[in-house]
């Protein structure tokens, strides 16, 4: 007999299950020592990725071999910014992964100068 409101049924969760999410954490929202994380701050791994993480760990270690930021590890493992955090906290500490501040704009390369250089390589 089906009620007002929708059914339950048993089976396999969503990815983005609350539930779900919480249990990755441990339920921290914010750790105590959090570094300063955010989206633009660049992630690589300092170790192979190691048997003995949990699998949402060695994913990121895994897909750390080069340096992503972590609004693309979050979008990469399809989990929020807000669940990263702690995963990424927690790597930091055990010194799995290291965190490096983004390229600032003023340490790039001229644009005008790449033109440049690009124009005269296509005259060769």
């Amino acid at each position: 007999m089906s009620g007002p409101g929708p059914e339950r049924t048993s089976g396999p969760q969503p990815p983005g299950n609350p539930d779900r999410l919480y249990i990755l954490t441990g339920g921290q929202e914010r750790p105590a020592a959090t570094p300063q994380l955010d989206l633009v701050t660049l992630i690589v791994s300092r170790a192979e990725s190691d048997t003995g993480l949990a699998p949402e760990l060695a994913a990121v270690v895994r897909i750390c071999d080069f340096p992503l930021s972590v609004a693309e590890i979050s979008a990469y493992l399809e989990l929020p910014v807000s669940t990263l955090t702690p995963l990424l906290t927690e790597l930091l500490s055990e010194g799995k992964v290291e965190a490096r501040p983004p390229v600032p704009a003023a340490a790039l390369p001229d644009v005008q100068l790449l033109e440049a250089v690009m124009h005269g390589l296509q005259k060769l």
